[in-house]
């Protein structure tokens, strides 16, 4: 039997006033993923515009969770910013290209890789971002 969380913890780190890093852990799904939005759209009204979320930790991904990075993704792209996925466990990369949202948004091994892409390495082509 499968069990069901509502829980889902999420650490906000400010790499500066434009980007930010959302470590996700636990699942991402029909239970959760309305927290997730609402965290991130807050983020974006704190004029956060470039967000990677580091999912190094998420556990599980439905396809509610995968419609709601799609979703981010538009939101953050509204405001001139970007969203990508960093760290994504092996065992749900599988679903992250299959269904196509890797051709939607830039995964990247890590959050480092993440965060110094440039717009050459981006799969929907916004802006990059360097540190600093």
């Amino acid at each position: 039997m499968t069990t069901v969380s509502d829980a889902l913890d999420l650490t906000v780190q400010h790499i500066d006033d434009r980007t930010a890093v959302v470590a996700v852990l636990g699942d991402v799904d029909l239970h959760t993923a309305v927290s997730l939005r609402a965290n991130v759209s807050a983020l974006l009204a704190e004029g956060v515009r470039h967000l990677v979320l580091d999912l190094s930790r998420t556990e599980y991904i439905d396809s509610t969770g995968l419609s709601t990075f799609i979703r981010l993704l538009h939101a953050a792209q509204r405001n001139d910013g970007s969203l990508r996925l960093a760290a994504v466990p092996e065992r749900l990369e599988r679903m992250v290209t299959m269904t196509g949202i890797a051709q939607l948004l830039p995964v990247h091994t890590t959050v480092d890789e993440a965060l110094t892409a440039g717009p050459a390495d981006s799969a929907a082509g916004e802006p990059g971002r360097t540190p600093g």
